[in-house]
């Protein structure tokens, strides 16, 4: 009977295949290659330098009145009790109350009127020529005001009628509460009354002066013993949606007050009146008047008292080299897998590491890893340069708290990241380097050029930016669109339809199902 051989064993010693010496093997492929490190690094430098090349010559021109030369500088802008940059320029006529304290007025009318300006191609300058026409615009307000004095940016609590917008109470610029709705006439007259106990504003409104629905409160914290409070009128300019030939650019609004009832400690001088924001340069000119007949106040006003929402620029403004920053990654992306087909390297690859999901992973954490640290290293680098030179050259920077400025930087380098990532696993799926590259650019590059260059309705923008792995530029927002302004929020001047992080983790689920496909089929194809 012959025996059974026993099974040959190496006495060579057991191949080390773990993920450690996966990534080294990983990170031998990319650093090895002189031309991929060489273009990350321009990557990474073309982002400062086309930083420094957009900001060094921008440079913001105002002009203080008609006959005024224009000068280089930026608008004069006030800032809010929280340090938002706001538009606070209207027509006041106030008293000084002191403590505790009410105002009732009716307001019976609410008219004004809208300045035209366009240019006429008549002329070889295309000289400026402007119409006045009457009508109402829906953010014109007229009502009580309680402020800390006539300073701009300082504390305030308001209970209004609108042009189209019905009663509201607003304060402090960003806050706005809704009362009822309808316009304002004299067969439909609005009461109003506004009640002060310490830092608490309580906004009431009524149709006949006996029945009182309470519209809201605001606690104005710090408010001062003594405070200004009174009448007041102001009528934005409004501002295009679009890029029509004729736009209107500016308004103002006249109302009619009577019935003024005063409750508490008043100055008991006769009442005054003042252009809030006059004789300075303000995003918003003011002027207005008023006329007192017995009880009853004609006041007119333009400006407005809200959130300023197109004054300045923002950290995004200094990241123009991100398109070519992408651009780079993306092909670097594709070519960090599909190069191993084309060489017939990825059968090595896989042979010396059958777990082929662990492969993929080791490449994206090393791709992941260093385009990221590159990025990061070039936003910190051109934000802070981008917005000194902005600076320098007098322009307004809106302000950004320090979480939200580390938010747009280390956001844009991760960014990069995870378009290197999508690249790598369409390069993965297509085994094709021309259609990853040609298809995440499409997705991300392509729509934000449709964006920026206008060729798409503002509709079709939001969307596009709603559902494209182009959402994930939203993590540069740092602006907040306010619905009590009327503006046109386009991603084009910095307002996405995303909140930051909702449109990051868009980008981040393109990113995952790309990998999750690549995954399936690495493992089910022959390499």
């Amino acid at each position: 009977m012959s025996e059974t051989p026993a099974p040959y064993r190496s006495e060579l010693p057991a191949g080390r295949d773990g993920f450690a010496q996966l990534l080294r093997a990983e990170w031998t492929k990319l650093h090895t290659v002189r031309g991929w490190m060489v273009a990350l690094v321009a990557a990474g430098l073309l982002i400062v330098l086309m930083a420094a090349v957009a900001t060094f010559h921008q440079q913001t021109s105002v002009q203080a009145g008609p006959d005024s030369p224009v000068v280089a500088a930026h608008p004069f802008v006030p800032h809010g009790p929280s340090g938002e940059a706001v538009t606070d320029s209207f027509y006041f006529v106030h008293q000084a109350l002191v403590g505790d304290g009410s105002i009732t007025v009716r307001v019976s009318s609410l008219t004004g009127d809208i300045a035209q300006t366009y240019n006429s191609h008549s002329t070889s300058q295309g000289e400026q020529l402007a119409s006045t026409r009457p009508g109402l615009v829906p953010w014109a307000k007229a009502g009580l005001i309680v402020k800390q004095g006539t300073t701009q940016g300082s504390p305030y609590a308001a209970l209004m009628v609108t042009g189209s917008h019905g009663v509201r109470l607003q304060y402090n610029y960003t806050h706005d509460i809704a009362g009822s709705p309808g316009a304002v006439s004299a067969a439909s007259p609005r009461w109003l009354r506004l009640s002060r106990s310490g830092d608490l504003l309580t906004g009431s409104e009524s149709s006949d002066g006996r029945h009182w629905t309470r519209v809201g409160s605001a606690r104005l914290a710090g408010l001062s013993e003594t405070v200004q409070a009174g009448l007041f009128v102001t009528s934005p300019a409004t501002r295009p949606s679009t890029q029509a030939f004729s736009s209107p650019s500016g308004s103002s609004a006249s109302a009619v007050f009577d019935h003024v009832g005063l409750e508490g400690q008043w100055s008991k001088r006769a009442w005054s009146g003042v252009a809030v924001g006059a004789g300075t340069v303000t995003p918003t000119l003011t002027s207005g008047s008023y006329q007192q007949s017995g009880g009853i106040f004609a006041v007119s006003g333009s400006g407005d008292i809200a959130p300023a929402v197109d004054v300045g620029s923002t950290p995004a403004d200094t990241l123009a080299g991100l398109f070519v920053g992408l651009i780079v990654v993306i092909v670097l992306g594709a070519l960090f897998m599909t190069a191993e087909y084309r060489r017939g390297l990825i059968r090595t690859t896989l042979a010396a590491s059958p777990r082929r999901g662990r492969v993929l992973a080791a490449k994206v954490l090393v791709l992941s890893s260093v385009t990221f640290a590159v990025g990061l290293v070039a936003t910190t680098i051109a934000v802070p340069l981008g917005e000194h030179l902005l600076r320098v050259n007098g322009n307004y920077l809106y302000p950004v708290g320090v979480l939200s400025e580390v938010r747009v930087v280390a956001g844009t380098a991760a960014l990069l990241a995870l378009a290197a990532i999508l690249a790598l696993a369409l390069g993965t799926v297509l085994r094709r380097s021309a259609g990853a590259i040609v298809a995440v650019i499409a997705a991300i590059v392509l729509p934000n050029v449709l964006v920026i260059t206008a060729a798409l309705p503002l509709a079709a923008s939001q969307w596009l930016l709603r559902l494209t792995p182009a959402a994930g530029l939203a993590i540069q927002q740092t602006l907040t669109a306010y619905p009590q302004v009327d503006y046109a929020y386009s991603p084009a001047r910095g307002y996405f339809p995303l909140a930051p992080w909702a449109g990051f983790a868009v980008l981040c689920a393109y990113a995952a199902l790309a990998l999750g496909l690549a995954v399936v089929l690495l493992r089910r194809r022959d390499a």
